[in-house]
This record gives structure tokens, C-alpha cells and sequence, in this order.
């Protein structure tokens, strides 16, 4: 008999002086509980009580509203530095609920493998998606949620509002804390081997279970904001800066309509441009080597649509076979791929301390900019983020389903690229 799903949290165990990683602080809730028992929960729970974190201002998180039938603003351009009020500074969109800004953003670990977790449940309302190689040939995804949530509850059979969950959730990995520290906010994950969550501060644990699904760690949407909130005051103001926005095309680039990125025979990815979505379409195989899926939100049912894909070209360190940190923080002039609106623009990608990091002590966002150092815009809307080894050769090939065309021909101009991963030495 499978047991009752239980969901599990931890709160905020130990100061920094202790050397102690920091979990994210959770709000009262009979849902997500701790070891520190002081507040008995309602009698019709089974969860053990917890113990609040105490905080003084908490701004109001409300998940996105239902879309409505208003025609919705053109794009305009915006950032890096400032950005007018409303507009999230991480898609360059105007949000639904404009206090959700003041929140620490969510990076939730979620599944890739078994193909049993697809569709995972959420990405669709992510602004930014970070695709990162676990070894053994598979990836895990680090989904940012800043702004607008998922709405709480969308339809069901016809007749039915379910509520709204993201996940499946998975444990985390080091290089999640640099990426952390990057967007000042919280990390949502299923746990992590010893060396790992040693090296990682403000997180929450979510269990799942049912012990007969290693895919049913979920988080209800409404609970990924009130831990938000919860964290609003310790994170402190986001520093999400850096970024800039502009619908039109950007002058230069190359024909980039699909981009091809094996990081292994049984995890094959194929982004294909759609002009109607205006977007990327995200294909993956089903770990065959063959069989071809559009990956969807489970939310939603609809195509994932990212206006913007990056590959991140990124120094990949062997901590263990099974252990690779990534150097992302304090990095200058490194080199990047951008495919927005069916072109590639070979660009740069940075972290380097600018005028705002020196002033204020705080570490801002991946930021893009062109050969001679100035800002290079992404397409307002949603980006995903692949991370590849540096020197990881990236070409164009024929337009062809064929596996053997693809690793052995080169076909210029064809506007089809492929981005040869190969695991860093040392790694499964």
C-alpha cells in the first residue's frame, strides 16, 4: 500500500558563524514540517509541527491570476540598469501582480530522468531555465520562479479546478549555489549527498512520498510563494539588474533555426525556432536515441515556447565522478551562443564586479554582451540556459534526423547547428 504523500521542509538550523548551511525560512503550515516541534499543527494533519523563523514584514505573493481576454502592451525595450515599474528585470515583461517583484526569486531542482517525470510541471512559467550535465549522461534543470506563479489551480477533467504544483523535484547540486547567490534567493530541492548540501545555504527540502515514485516530490504553487514571502526580509531586495530587453532584432548573427545538442546518444536535445510562437520549441528523446518528443508544461498541456536559448560555455570542475561544480561567479569576456528569433549570435557572458557590485557588496546575474563590452539584448520573454564545457565545438550540420548525418557531416549556411557536448574528463 503506498503511503500518504508527505512533504517535507526544513527551516533555518544554524547561523553562518556555526559554518552551518542556511535552509530557507518556511512560513506556519501543517504541509511542510520540521524537527523542531513547538507549534502543534491542526488535529486533522499527520505532519509534524514546526517552528517559524520569525519575520517582521512579508510582502503578499499571489500566484498569477487567470489571463484575461485584455490585449496585452508590445514589448519595448528596457534595462540593463533600470527598469520601469512592473517590469520583471528578468524577462522584460510586465507582471500580473507587481509586489511578487519584492519576493527572493525560487531555483527549484527539477527532474529530467526517467522520462517518466515528462512533462515536468511549471516550466512554462519560469523566466529562466538552467539545464546543467549530472553525469552519466543525464542533465538536471534549476527552474527560476520570479514574478508572476503559476496560477494556483488550472482545469482539469472540464469540470474540475486541480490545484497547481511544480516539480517533479530532485536533490540538488553544488553549482546550484552559485546560481543562488547570483539571483538573491532560495533554493527548493529533494535533499543532497552530504558533500554536496554542506556547500549549499538557503534551501527547502521537499519530500515526496509515495515510495513507489521516485517522481512525486511536488510543491503546491501557493507554498513556493509563501516560502518566498517567508524569506523576504533575511535574502533581503533582489539585486536583479544587468539585463537588457529589446523586441527588435539585433543587427548581425547567423541563420539559427534549429540547434542540436546531444550530451549523450540517450539524451538528445533539438531546439526548433517557431516564427508563429515566436519562440524555440525544446525536443527531447525519449533516452532511445530515436523517438523525438515537444516537451510540454503538465500544467498547461501547451508546447514549452522560450523566446531566448543560451549556451553557456562554462569551466566544468570534477569534484567526484559524480560531482561537477561549475565556474560561474566573478567570470569576464566568456564565450556564449543566443538563438532569438531564428538567428545564432556569438556573444559573451560575464559576472564580473561592476560599479553596482562594488557599491553595494551584493552579486547580480549572468549578463550578455557583445564583442566590444556593450549590452547585447535578449528577446523580452522566457530563456533557457544550456551549460556546456568550455572549447565544446559547435558547427553547423544538414538538416536531418538521421544521428549519423549529424555527428559525421558539416553542411554550412544550413542554419542547423550542433553543439558537441563531451563530458568533462573525470566525470561518468
Amino acid at each position: 500500500m503506498k503511503r500518504i504523500l508527505l512533504v517535507l521542509a526544513t527551516l533555518t538550523l544554524a547561523a553562518a558563524a556555526c559554518g552551518l548551511p542556511a535552509q530557507a525560512t518556511l512560513p506556519p503550515d501543517s504541509a511542510i514540517a520540521t524537527a523542531s516541534p513547538t507549534i502543534p499543527p491542526p488535529a486533522s494533519t499527520a505532519t509534524t509541527p514546526i517552528q517559524p523563523t520569525p519575520t517582521t514584514v512579508q510582502p503578499t505573493a499571489t500566484a498569477s491570476p487567470e489571463p484575461t481576454a485584455t490585449e496585452p502592451a508590445l514589448p519595448q525595450a528596457v534595462g540593463p540598469e533600470t527598469f520601469p515599474e512592473g517590469i520583471n528585470p528578468l524577462t522584460g515583461l510586465p507582471v500580473e501582480n507587481p509586489d511578487n517583484l519584492l519576493l527572493p526569486p525560487a531555483l527549484v531542482s527539477i527532474t529530467n530522468f526517467p522520462i517518466s517525470a515528462r512533462p515536468q510541471a511549471g516550466l512554462s512559467f519560469s523566466p529562466w531555465v538552467f539545464e546543467l550535465y549530472i553525469t552519466e549522461g543525464m542533465t538536471r534543470l534549476l527552474a527560476l520562479f520570479y514574478g508572476d506563479f503559476p496560477a494556483t489551480s488550472l482545469p482539469g477533467n472540464g469540470t474540475v479546478e486541480e490545484p497547481s504544483s511544480v516539480g517533479p523535484i530532485r536533490s540538488g547540486r553544488i553549482s546550484y549555489e552559485s546560481l543562488r547567490k547570483q539571483y538573491s534567493g532560495f533554493l527548493v530541492m529533494a535533499s543532497a549527498s552530504q558533500g554536496v548540501v554542506e556547500n549549499l545555504s538557503d534551501y527547502a527540502n521537499i519530500f515526496g512520498s509515495d515510495s513507489d515514485s521516485i517522481n512525486s516530490a511536488m510543491i503546491p504553487v501557493d507554498r513556493l510563494a509563501e516560502i518566498a514571502a517567508a524569506n523576504q526580509d533575511r535574502l533581503g531586495e533582489s539585486a536583479l539588474s544587468g539585463l537588457q530587453f529589446d523586441p527588435e532584432i539585433p543587427e548581425g548573427g547567423l541563420s539559427g533555426r534549429k540547434l542540436w545538442l546531444p550530451y549523450s546518444f540517450m539524451n538528445q536535445i533539438l531546439w526548433v525556432h517557431n516564427p508563429d510562437a515566436g519562440g524555440y520549441h525544446r525536443w527531447q528523446d525519449e533516452a532511445d536515441g530515436e523517438t523525438f518528443t515537444m516537451a510540454t508544461d503538465r500544467l498547461t498541456g501547451e508546447p514549452l515556447v522560450f523566446e531566448n536559448v543560451v549556451i553557456l560555455f562554462v569551466n566544468h570542475r570534477v569534484i567526484k565522478p559524480t560531482i561537477i561544480d561549475l565556474d560561474l561567479s566573478f567570470m569576464d569576456h566568456q564565450p556564449a551562443l543566443l538563438l532569438r528569433d531564428g538567428k545564432l549570435y556569438e556573444v559573451f557572458w560575464s559576472t564580473r564586479n561592476e560599479a553596482y557590485e562594488l557599491n553595494t557588496g551584493r552579486m547580480r546575474p549572468i549578463r550578455f554582451y557583445d564583442a566590444d563590452g556593450n549590452p547585447f539584448p535578449l528577446k523580452p520573454g522566457q530563456t533557457w540556459v544550456e551549460m556546456v564545457p568550455l572549447y565544446t565545438p559547435y558547427y553547423e550540420i544538414p538538416d536531418s534526423e538521421d544521428y549519423y548525418q549529424r555527428t559525421h557531416l558539416e553542411e554550412p549556411g544550413s542554419g542547423v547547428w550542433a553543439v558537441r557536448f563531451r563530458p568533462p574528463a573525470g566525470a561518468k
